[in-house]
């Protein structure tokens, strides 16, 4: 940049030769005193070095010489005040450029640098150059900083000094650097050159907005520094970082044109406050959507509160996105888990309440609360100190009327739990390694659909994802890798958790889990599980193994297909309903098991892949179809069975049954193989009148027969004669000590063979 060249603009004052009633004695400003006729000021025709030029005699302490002309001055221009001279005889003086500073309207700068470098004359007739540069930004080099509200100078020399000296002057010139100080040339603007100081503690809020306004399509440079911003800061024009940013925990920085992690990294030099502050601008409306991590390992020391980096709201709705980086935790203590035992009250009446809570002021909000009583992944929704009351993500299904809880708040990377409602947030191509002292996310009590893709989930100490209330509705975890950190451990010893969710509509598709306790617990309705590989076995050779699922709730409306199901079980139960005695509703069903694989190795014979648990009494199956799946088990026994009824609390009620569909399954080293309608082959080689026959070996859960909805003869039915009998006998169902017996009986003794389809439900 050259205003001279580009705009015109002259700098440089009049030439001595066009006279010296342009040439102030004192600050060029109108009225002062002027050189014209002055008797120690002459011009010389014909220096041999100058030409013309002026002579000055030295008659005052500091001898003034300042230009009545005013030059402009430019915010982010700099100019250079340079000057030939020569003493000739007396006194030898010092020679320094000197100024006038004007703003607007005239007025003087106040408190500005108006002098530069004085340069000692040592030799007569030698010539010595004198120069000074000045503009508005500190920067290195400049010797008049003179800041944004600078409009012009007088600009000239001063000579100190004993008096009596005499020196010749060569015509003053002023001429524009401007370039020297710009980095790529044209390409920036320095907030520098708009008069931010960056010694970490002047406010430069209006230098930055001043620098982002004069952009005009070139970017912003964030020169050398640390910037003190008071405020928010929006930038409208790209910005680069150079210096480094403090700002106070609720101004934003929004940077609208090269958003992204990496240049919030460049603005405050710390990853974790780095990444605050751009999450911090993606909820506060930068014209951005997704917040890119631009692939970096952001390393945490501390568990980020959300809600607190952002500062300025409570809930948020429009879509945003985290994508394409890591995080990390760093071993200190601030991981440790908060551990607090208390005494609380709580009623079925109420459900999600626990009332008269003692020393509630101690138990955070997200804590997972253990009990008699209390289900699994049941959490700390919210807190009111003031009532004594903690509002629970779930119902407690047999909890006393008072009794010691313990409340255990793990740490997590990501923390929405300070959120009121959060909705439509993506993590994209995330890796969250808790490295064996984080867990992962906590997400907001209330909400809708989160979305995790991609993702991956390493060596999380205690979760992975964390619902504490109806935050997950809608929620959808896509091709995501599970990593526990507990793969070495032998199943019984393992804690950790993938994931739970309370709300409805949960998609769970395409995810890979390796080793934890449980891969998820499902509370809500309406959910859609498939695609998924979860294997949960141990080293151990033939031992135990945990539920890969839990489902909580009874009456479900779940689709579980085409998922790997890798030693590990599902486990059913209505452990979620306050009052789990069955007096009205649907019951456990709903739910769909279709095109799966059940595969174990190492497990003995009482193994069960799919375990249903009542909580209450007088439930039964109703809508409920196990279709086209594969049952293996290998290196072991052959199962006994691959389901069964959990009678810790209660039985199922058989004779209830409805629409349950078991058909089309394989199964391989299995004794015996559910199957509803079943069909066997009733034979008696002598007459007989009445033909029991026991099923259980067929019938799901152990059911009871209840229909039969077939009897076929296969070849002749012959009586005690050999005569061929023409008639249809009758089905007696529920028959036996375990009622999975039925009776087809004649009207006479009878021989032959039948094929029977008998049902342990009631078909719709």
């Amino acid at each position: 940049m050259n205003k001279v060249i580009t705009e015109g603009i002259i700098l440089t004052p009049p030439a001595f030769g066009d006279g010296l009633d342009v040439w102030s004695s004192e600050d060029g400003l109108a009225g002062d005193p002027t050189y014209d006729g002055a008797p120690n000021a002459s011009l010389i025709a014909a220096d041999a070095d100058f030409g013309t030029c002026l002579e000055l005699v030295k008659t005052q302490d500091v001898q003034k010489l300042r230009a009545l002309y005013e030059t402009p001055i430019e915010t982010g221009c700099y100019l250079r005040v340079r000057v030939r001279v020569k003493a000739i005889s007396g006194v030898l003086p010092a020679v320094r450029i000197g100024a006038w500073a004007g703003g607007s309207n005239g007025t003087h700068l106040n408190g500005v640098v108006e002098i530069g470098a004085a340069e000692q004359l040592t030799t007569y007739g030698e010539v010595v150059e004198v120069s000074a540069i000045v503009g508005s930004g500190s920067r290195t080099g400049v010797d008049m900083v003179w800041g944004r509200n600078a409009t012009f100078g007088h600009f000239g020399l001063d000579l100190t000094g004993n008096t009596g000296g005499v020196v010749r002057i060569e015509d003053i010139i002023v001429e524009d650097v401007t370039s020297v100080f710009q980095s790529d040339l044209l390409d920036v603007v320095d907030v520098k050159d708009f008069g931010a100081v960056g010694d970490g503690t002047t406010d430069d809020t209006a230098a930055f907005e001043a620098a982002d306004q004069a952009a005009n399509g070139r970017d912003v440079l964030i020169s050398e520094g640390t910037f003190y911003l008071a405020r928010t800061v929006t930038f409208a024009s790209r910005v680069r970082f150079q210096g480094t940013l403090v700002m106070p925990d609720a101004a934003i920085l929004q940077i609208t044109q090269n958003y992204s992690y990496g240049a919030y990294l460049d603005a405050f030099g710390n990853e974790t406050l780095a990444f605050k502050k751009a999450f911090q601008a993606l909820l506060n409306f930068t014209d951005h959507d997704t917040l890119d991590l631009d692939g970096y390992s952001i390393v945490l020391d501390e568990p980020i509160d959300l809600h607190a980096a952002v500062g300025n709201r409570d809930t948020f709705a429009s879509r945003r996105v985290v994508c394409n980086g890591q995080f990390e935790a760093r071993n200190n203590a601030s991981w440790g888990d908060e551990i607090t035992t208390s005494t609380a009250s709580y009623s079925a009446s109420d459900p999600n309440r626990l009332t008269d809570v003692a020393n509630i002021a101690s138990i955070p909000v997200g804590a997972l609360i253990e009990g008699v009583g209390v289900g699994v992944e049941i959490y700390v929704r919210a807190v009111d100190v003031g009532s004594g009351t903690i509002t629970l993500s779930n119902p407690l299904w047999g909890a006393p009327a008072s009794q010691t809880y313990t409340f255990t708040r793990f740490k997590y990377m990501m923390d929405f739990s300070g959120f009121t409602r959060i909705a439509r947030f993506t993590f994209d191509s995330v890796d969250f390694n808790g490295r064996s002292l984080a867990s992962a996310v906590m997400i907001s009590p209330n909400g809708l659909i989160y979305h995790f893709k991609d993702c991956f989930f390493s060596n999380n100490k205690d979760r992975c994802i964390t619902s504490i209330g109806s935050g997950c509705s809608g929620m959808l975890i896509d091709r995501c890798q599970f990593l526990s950190d507990e793969q070495a451990l032998d199943v019984g010893d393992r804690k950790s958790i993938a994931f739970n969710c309370n709300a409805n509509d949960i998609k769970c598709r395409d995810n890979r889990a390796i080793r934890y306790k449980h891969f998820g617990v499902i509370g809500g309705t309406g959910n859609i599980i498939t695609g998924n590989h979860f294997f949960q076995g141990d080293n151990a050779g033939v031992g135990d193994r945990t539920a890969g699922m839990i489902f909580t709730i009874a009456n479900c409306k779940n689709t579980f297909q085409g998922n790997y199901v890798d030693n590990c079980y599902l486990q059913w139960t209505n452990e979620y309903d306050p009052t789990p005695d069955l007096v009205t509703g649907f019951s456990f069903g709903s739910f769909t098991l279709t095109g799966n694989i059940f595969f174990s190795t190492g497990v003995d014979k009482w193994f069960r892949f799919i375990q249903l648990k009542p909580f209450g009494t007088n439930h039964y199956l109703n809508g409920f179809t196990v279709a086209n799946n594969l049952f293996k088990a290998v290196n072991g026994p052959s199962l006994d069975r691959v389901e069964t009824v959990d009678t810790t609390h209660a039985e199922l009620n058989h004779t209830r049954a409805r629409n349950v569909t078991v058909t089309g399954n394989t199964y391989h080293s299995v004794s015996d193989r559910m199957e509803n309608p079943v069909t066997v082959s009733v034979s008696r080689t002598s007459p007989s009148q009445s033909w029991a026959n026991d099923v259980s070996d067929h019938l799901p859960f152990g059911g009871h027969t209840k229909t039969v909805t077939a009897i076929v003869p296969e070849g002749q039915i012959l009586d005690a004669a050999n005569r061929g009998v023409f008639e249809q006998p009758y089905a007696s169902v529920g028959q036996g000590s375990n009622r999975a017996e039925f009776n087809v009986t004649w009207s006479k003794p009878v021989k032959g063979q039948v094929q029977v389809t008998v049902r342990s439900d009631t078909p719709n």
